[in-house]
């Protein structure tokens, strides 16, 4: 099943929303926006009133549309090697549901809550467990008696490196990370295209493909000095979508010609071809998002007033947002990247040196101090997940190959 460039710049967008919106600058992150989207999309189809026209606006399609949108969505990740995604529904038996709106939901995601919060919790624990293969081991959600309905996603993707990385320490000799020795990943190529530095009006930033065998790529990017995590992940947001083009590194000319990229001339005794030589930091990090937080964002505003209903088209009994969480990790290392996500909406009642004869080009791009990443699907462009690294993994000589 395809899936519309308009959905895709939707999905997008949102994870450029998010980044800017949750300051992420100052501390790690992960987070995925597709594994929110279809939540909120299915919401908007059933909502009604103000809380609507909030949802609409943060899915970017009419509430009419949105649902559509939204299967046509999970039927392309569903489709994509390296990727496994889950929707789920649990209601209480009590709860009826409207027969529309439960027809666009997958039949088998159906499940029941009992009303007993700790079996319901390890139940649905359980799912989360399952679906992304351990990655996630809770579902990010508050239950009690008065739980009438959870929305669930889980996405897991993992992807091996086409071209794999060499780990060995790392110092950066400047930076926030300036005084720790860190598990540094290297690797050199003769693909010069990999790399290439976007000029945006935040500055410019330094965008790096690691491709995947099984078109699941990763793109690491570093910013100018100063630039905030929305504007760097913006940044790699707007190249995938035309908006800023990159000067690819075989076009770049010598000096220092991006954050952390430099081109240089490299004298040696016998011909050799030009070369992109790397280096990065292996990452390891999880994050819990309470997505009321940032109820504007997610078009969230109106759906928690308790003293309503705001949800029409999904039952006739009143129901209003209690709960809204994700949970996500990212691995990053030697051989492959993983990340998952597990997101969880839950609704309760509304009241209602020899001689030297030839000269050849390198190209050196350091990746030693706070960058962002976009994992995303190679072919259609729709970010996975993404996140912003600033706690690296330390290097440790006694400890085997972590990825193994």
């Amino acid at each position: 099943m395809a899936v519309t460039h308009t959905t895709i710049r939707a999905v997008n967008g949102l994870s450029v929303r998010w980044a800017k919106a949750s300051g992420g600058s100052e501390g790690g992150t992960v987070f995925s926006a597709a594994g929110v989207w279809p939540l909120l999309a299915f919401l908007a189809d059933g909502a009604g009133g103000p809380a609507r026209a909030e949802l609409a606006d943060a899915v970017g399609l009419p509430a009419d549309e949105a649902a559509g949108a939204a299967r046509e969505l999970w039927g392309a990740m569903g489709a994509m090697r390296g990727l496994d995604s889950a929707l789920g529904l649990w209601t209480k038996r009590t709860l009826e549901l409207q027969e529309r709106w439960e027809a666009g939901l997958p039949a088998q995601a159906h499940g029941v809550l009992t009303g007993d919060a700790q079996a319901d919790k390890d139940a649905l624990d359980a799912w989360a467990v399952k679906r992304t293969g351990g990655l996630i081991e809770e579902m990010p959600v508050l239950l009690d008696e008065d739980t009438e309905l959870v929305l669930a996603s889980a996405l897991a993707l993992r992807t091996e490196w086409l071209r794999r990385f060499w780990d060995r320490p790392m110092t950066p000799q400047t930076g926030p990370w300036s005084d720790r020795t860190l598990l540094g990943l290297h690797r050199r190529s003769e693909l010069l295209d990999r790399v290439g530095v976007v000029d945006t009006p935040a500055g410019h930033v330094t965008e790096l493909k690691v491709l995947g065998d099984n078109a699941i790529d990763v793109h690491l990017l570093l910013g100018e000095e100063g630039m905030t995590a929305g504007e760097v992940l913006g940044a790699g947001v707007d190249v995938l979508a035309g908006r800023h083009p990159v000067v690819p590194g075989p076009q770049l000319p010598y000096g220092d010609v991006g954050p952390g990229l430099r081109v240089v001339k490299e004298r040696n005794t016998r011909p050799v071809p030009p070369t992109l030589d790397v280096r990065t930091v292996a990452f390891d990090m999880s994050a819990h998002h309470d997505l009321l937080a940032l109820h504007r964002v997610f078009g969230l505003t109106t759906a928690m007033d308790t003293s309503r209903g705001h949800f029409p088209g999904v039952s006739g009994f009143p129901l209003a947002v209690r709960s809204a969480r994700q949970s996500a990790m990212a691995k990053f290392g030697t051989l492959g990247f993983r990340a998952a996500a597990v997101t969880a909406v839950a609704a309760a009642p509304g009241s209602a040196p020899a001689a030297v004869r030839w000269v050849t080009t390198s190209i050196r791009a350091a990746f030693d101090r706070p960058f962002g990443f976009l994992a995303l699907h190679r072919h259609t462009r729709l970010v996975l997940a993404a996140g912003w690294v600033t706690d690296p993994m330390p290097y440790r000589e006694d400890e085997e190959d972590y990825w193994s």
